[in-house]
């Protein structure tokens, strides 16, 4: 056993390598280099030949930022505009990691029956139980391994492409990766069941708005209520007319009283007539009746005189009539008689006049004293209740508005969430196929360049092997290659010679 093949120099210090040096090797190995070539290439061809000709499907996958869905909220959200609409690296690689996702993969694995096995398999042979399953992931891991996703530099852009012998198969693997590539990027930037779900709450709230719409209807036709603010404040209006009212009247009540109180006073120093025509004159008849009847007592005495004694009791009754009937004569002839002729007083009759009037005045102002407050009591207690369904109204008003803004944030977001569903539904989104792919027509090697490769490969091959095998041999080839491993001088060299 030896170090190096003693026919080349050894390592280390000045080699000098000629052409005829790299040339003898292939000379000496020709049978070896031509046996390889012819297998190299007999087998490149063959393999071509049974797995056929490969096709190439090529699709492009454009990054943009077009679209900006809302923000799921149940909040009233403003949709924000942005000046900066570059799409960075990470949202780049972010798609290309959907596109190489093990579900998509899936999806385009059982699309198009990449599990199934055509033909014979040395795989039934190793594992003849294989399950379907394992077939699937299998696949999948032979599709991730086939698929080819790169983002261009400096683009937005992700290229995809598969190749298979099949050019059909090609095509319909990217279009079937295309569409469960677009599907799972709106299942992952889209919230599932938001639709559905303000779909439900616009109609729970429409619901609690015509509840709420009825009950207001209901309390206002109850209660003949329209506007209480309006009531409220012709309430006020009239109350504050009666107040003022009620301060007249009492005003007049006291001023009436003040005015019959006057009346009264001026009344009881104020005659009732006056005099208007006074004559005076004796009372003659009076003394003529006086002196027939003092003539006939004198008379009536003289004739008792007659006949009875002065001290016998009818002359003295006789005697004092006399003396009455002239001290009756005397006193008539000294009394004389005033005739009179009066009127009623004028400052009488108006102070009487005017103290009826004040009385029935102030009789009235009392009576109105009286409506006055009980109106005042009333309109205040109407306006207490008033005020109490006002503020049931206001709740009522109040849950009615709760209900309607409720209903119309609700609504906004359903309609929202409708036109984003509308644009998932259309493909509508920030990333879009911009080259779609394509059934390839020729395949990636053609036959020129087929043999060509297969030509290049079985000639390389074989010069390596031929180079290898012979550094490998042990033999010495020429007299140099044994001087210089054994330090004698060679005498004669008999070449080998094939029988």
């Amino acid at each position: 056993m030896r170090d190096a093949n003693p026919s080349l120099p050894a390592f280390g210090g000045n080699i000098e390598i000629s052409l005829r040096d790299l040339v003898t090797p292939l000379f000496r190995r020709k049978k070896l280099i031509g046996a390889s070539f012819a297998a190299v290439f007999a087998t490149t061809i063959l393999a071509a030949l049974l797995y056929g000709s490969f096709y190439s499907s090529h699709m492009a996958i454009l990054v943009n930022r077009e679209r900006l869905d809302p923000l799921v909220s149940t909040q009233q959200t403003t949709p924000l505009v942005t000046t900066n609409s570059d799409v960075t690296l990470a949202e780049i690689n972010s798609e290309a990691e959907l596109l190489r996702s093990h579900d998509v993969l899936e999806q385009v694995v059982l699309s198009n029956g990449l599990q199934k096995r055509h033909g014979f398999s040395l795989l039934d042979l190793l594992d003849p139980r294989e399950s379907e399953p394992d077939r699937v992931e299998r696949a999948v891991k032979k599709l991730a391994k086939t698929l080819k996703i790169e983002p261009v530099p400096e683009s937005n852009i992700i290229r995809v492409s598969y190749s298979s012998n099949n050019p059909k198969l090609a095509y319909n693997v990217l279009k079937s990766l295309g569409d469960a590539y677009l599907a799972k990027h709106v299942a992952v930037h889209r919230t599932a069941g938001s639709y559905q779900f303000f779909t439900q709450e616009t109609q729970k709230y429409s619901d609690e708005l015509n509840s709420a719409e009825d009950a207001l209807r209901h309390f206002e036709k109850q209660h003949m209520l329209a506007d209480p603010d309006d009531q409220l404040s012709n309430l006020a209006q009239q109350l504050a007319t009666s107040v003022g009212t009620l301060h007249q009247v009492e005003e007049s009540i006291a001023a009436d009283e003040e005015r019959i109180r006057e009346d009264n006073l001026q009344l009881g120093k104020t005659p009732q007539r006056t005099v208007t025509q006074q004559a005076t004159a004796s009372n003659d008849k009076l003394i003529d009746d006086m002196s027939s009847a003092l003539l006939a007592a004198e008379t009536k005495r003289l004739q008792l005189a007659l006949k009875y004694d002065d001290s016998y009791p009818l002359v003295k009754e006789a005697d004092q009539e006399i003396t009455r009937d002239k001290a009756a004569l005397d006193q008539a002839e000294t009394k004389k008689y005033v005739a009179q002729t009066t009127d009623r007083d004028p400052t009488f009759e108006l102070l009487r006049e005017d103290l009826a009037r004040s009385r029935a005045d102030l009789a009235a102002q009392r009576a109105t004293r009286i409506v006055a407050q009980r109106s005042i009591a009333s309109i205040q207690k109407q306006m207490v209740e008033l005020d109490q369904l006002a503020l049931s109204q206001h709740d009522l008003q109040r849950e009615t508005k709760t209900a309607e803004s409720n209903y119309l944030l609700y609504l906004g977001k359903r309609e929202q969430e409708r036109a984003s569903d509308a644009m998932d539904v259309t493909r509508i989104a920030n990333v879009a196929i911009a080259v779609p792919p394509a059934i390839p027509v020729l395949p990636v090697f053609g036959w020129p360049l087929t043999v060509l490769l297969a030509f290049s490969g079985a000639v390389v091959l074989a010069l390596s092997a031929g180079y290898i095998v012979d550094y490998l041999d042990s033999s010495f080839h020429n007299p140099t290659a044994v001087s210089d491993a054994l330090g004698i001088p060679v005498v004669i060299a008999m070449p080998k010679r094939v029988a």
